[in-house]
């Protein structure tokens, strides 16, 4: 059982530390200590309410400070600690230091990232919680299966650190990147209670119950290989673990009636592939990845991504399709944000104004027309510290769609950041 962390003693505590690491950093001598971070405040204004969230207005506040010291030449230290605040509650209202990233909820004092990296010739070896990217494609990724990420808000998403240790040995023309995460860590799904979660109509008038989730034991291995040639690039990944999305086990409880639901994860096996092949007009990148079910309790299923790329100027350009196939299928409620943008058509635009000024504009429409989503952003720098970013999605379809189930769910949102 948790026992409540008393905010005086919590900010004591704080304190402490930070005079150890004022009182540390002068005596490193030729050690090299930096930081960086930000306060971002943001509100998502959503013109429709949904039948299960009345809410229409959503701020959101965000504190980062990121660390960084290098004590040796070979060794850094690097670190990454957040806290928030939000009036959705989507953030926990208990004072605790997060470093699992098992809650329903976001943790309002977490450690993002905590990690140190050693180097020695070709070897680099990172050991700690650290974000593992894995794929060449943008949008959708079928190879980054250690890659959790936040979905509470299914299409304002953000990568999730896992704790592993990494050993990447880099040739000229050849990488090996072998991993190994001790603990696992799911992605974060939508809360019954909000508007990113759609359930079919019939049960919407039962009481629903969230049980929380039966978290795996065990090991995750992952292998790549990437090589480099003239004409361009291609690597190979092999992954043994879990699914970081979950499954829902729904049981009925008669009196009163009402609906329980259970996350589980089920083991996956993947075998993936990706490339980059760069042309005279543009850039040739496909991804594939095929999703086995060792424990057949879950679909096995083929998906790829194949994308061309193009910078002109200002301008880049990227966009291609997302394509799957099911070699043998499980019936099961799983939330798969991932498997909900495949048998899209899949684009990204950016151009930059100036210096200070840009202006971003991301899509996917299902090759049915049922479902579609647009997001368009401009951001504008005012000074070294200052940057507003104002933007919004629409969402357009109609359920049993991925994406067309979100269709009440278009927004704007407004953006200010302080960067130090």
């Amino acid at each position: 059982r948790r026992r409540p962390v008393h905010v005086a003693g919590f900010a004591a505590r704080v304190m402490r530390a930070c005079w150890l690491i004022a009182a540390f950093v002068p005596a490193c001598g030729a050690q090299v200590f930096t930081y960086r971070g930000f306060l971002d405040t943001r509100t998502f204004l959503y013109p429709q309410t949904a039948y299960n969230d009345s809410g229409r207005a959503v701020a959101e506040t965000l504190l980062r400070w990121e660390p960084s010291l290098r004590p040796r030449s070979w060794l850094r230290l690097n670190a990454s600690w957040d806290g928030r605040w939000d009036t959705h509650r989507q953030v926990e209202r208990s004072l605790r230091l997060d470093w699992q990233d098992r809650g329903l909820r976001r943790p309002a004092v977490s450690v993002r990232r905590l990690s140190a990296v050693m180097n020695r010739g070709p070897l680099t070896l990172e050991l700690g919680k650290q974000f593992i990217r894995w794929g060449k494609t943008d949008i959708l990724n079928p190879t980054d299966r250690f890659a959790p990420r936040d979905f509470l808000s299914v299409v304002t998403n953000d990568f999730l650190a896992v704790p592993a240790a990494r050993a990447t040995v880099e040739f000229p023309r050849d990488t090996f990147d072998l991993i190994w995460q001790p603990r696992f860590t799911p992605s974060r799904t939508p809360l019954f209670n909000q508007r990113w979660t759609v359930l079919p109509a019939e049960i919407r008038t039962l009481p629903l119950r969230d049980a929380g989730a039966r978290y795996p034991g065990g090991s995750q291995f992952g292998a790549r290989w990437n090589h480099i040639w003239r004409g361009g690039e291609f690597s190979a990944s092999l992954f043994e673990g879990r699914q970081h999305l979950p499954q829902f086990d729904v049981r009925f409880i008669p009196l009163p009636p009402s609906l329980e639901f259970e996350r589980r994860f089920p083991r996956l096996r993947l075998y993936g592939a990706d490339g980059a092949l760069p042309l005279r007009w543009f850039t040739v990148k496909g991804e594939s990845a095929y999703f086995s079910a060792p424990g057949r309790d879950t679909d096995a299923f083929i998906q790829g991504v194949l994308q061309l790329e193009r910078v002109a100027g200002e301008w880049q350009f990227g966009g291609g399709y997302a394509g799957e196939r099911v070699t043998r299928r499980r019936s099961a409620l799983q939330f798969a944000p991932e498997r909900g943008l495949a048998t899209a058509f899949l684009g990204r635009a950016s151009y930059t104004i100036d210096v200070n000024r840009s202006v971003l504009i991301e899509f996917a429409a299902r090759r049915n027309g049922d479902g579609a989503w647009v997001r368009a952003e401009y951001s504008q720098a005012f000074g070294q510290h200052w940057r507003a970013t104002a933007g919004f999605t629409w969402i357009g379809g109609q359920a049993p769609d991925f994406l067309g189930q979100y269709h009440r769910n278009s927004h704007f949102s407004i953006a200010w950041r302080y960067s130090f």
